[in-house]
């Protein structure tokens, strides 16, 4: 593992418990050697996370809209920025350039972006892990949402299983690095998935 994606907020939330988590993530990826891939913003946790891992030298690449740089919140100090067309080439590029996914707290976006890549390993098109920081409970309701799907038969346990979902930083880490891509499927069985 060399790099990881990291989605997450544009605004940094109520509580400075998301920030410090967000910093203290930024941190463990230099003290571990892995680089940062992320969405360019300099707003946010975006910004706190890249320039936490900007302050213990590590790399950040940021992959921005040129909308969205044209708006002036792009990072403009990071190891690599690319700027590309759409939000669809932005999601493309940062999956090919990561290792594996985290989701921090976030909104739509931060949502839509890891549940992106989640369908992505269950459709068998990456067989890289995800998972979620659950920073004071931040995505309970979410992962109970997930057992529930699983519970209605909307979601295979299997497929369920495919979200780490953490509370510390150290945690999530250590079972993203540990983490067995699953048998990738070589047809798609509807029924099945």
């Amino acid at each position: 593992m060399k790099r990881i994606c990291v989605f997450c907020g544009s605004r940094s939330g109520s509580r400075p418990e998301y920030l410090a988590a967000t910093e203290e993530l930024g941190i463990e990826l230099v003290r571990r050697s892995l680089g940062l891939v992320y969405g360019g913003g300099n707003v946010g946790l975006m910004g706190v996370l890249a320039n936490a891992v900007l302050k213990a030298n590590g790399e950040v690449v940021g992959v921005i809209p040129q909308a969205l740089m044209d708006r002036e919140i792009g990072h403009t100090g990071l190891t690599k920025l690319h700027v590309v067309r759409s939000m669809h080439e932005r999601k493309a590029l940062m999956a090919d350039l990561s290792d594996a996914f985290i989701a921090l707290p976030g909104g739509f976006g931060t949502l839509e972006e890891f549940c992106e890549v989640l369908t992505w390993v269950q459709l068998g098109l990456h067989s890289k892990p995800c998972g979620v920081l659950n920073i004071l409970g931040y995505y309970s309701s979410l992962l109970a949402m997930f057992d529930h799907a699983t519970e209605e038969r909307f979601l295979k346990a299997e497929n369920r299983r495919l979200v780490l979902a953490r509370e510390s930083v150290e945690d999530l880490l250590y079972a993203l690095e540990r983490w067995r891509p699953v048998q990738i499927q070589r047809w798609l069985d509807w029924e099945t998935l």
